[in-house]
């Protein structure tokens, strides 16, 4: 049986005001997406520049995925902070662990 990825994420700005959560099953992607502004322009995470990796979990069901995004959307600011925390505790940028940081844009032909 095949095992697939799916992620729960949160994101930050430089200044660690802003927190943004999300789903994807490709993190690299999804943070160049999101470093990029691909296809995203006037949206919430390149408005606030909302692209620093600081907190997530995988899961192998995108349904479990997604319910983990809504139920973390629905916490008070407070209990995302807890929840950073209890993993990185630092507020470490943790875009190099996963990805080559900052990518390099490709277009794509």
């Amino acid at each position: 049986m095949r095992t697939y990825n799916f992620y729960t994420y949160i994101l930050t700005n430089s200044t660690k005001k802003v927190l943004y959560t999300g789903v994807t099953n490709d993190l690299d992607r999804r943070l160049c997406e999101h470093y990029f502004g691909t296809d995203q322009k006037d949206r919430f995470t390149s408005k606030y520049k909302c692209y620093y990796l600081v907190w997530f979990e995988r899961h192998q069901y995108i349904n479990h995925a997604i319910e983990r995004e809504k139920e973390i959307k629905g916490w008070l600011r407070s209990k995302k902070i807890k929840l950073i925390e209890d993993e990185n505790p630092g507020w470490r940028f943790l875009n190099k662990d996963i990805m080559e940081w900052p990518p390099r844009y490709v277009q794509e032909h």
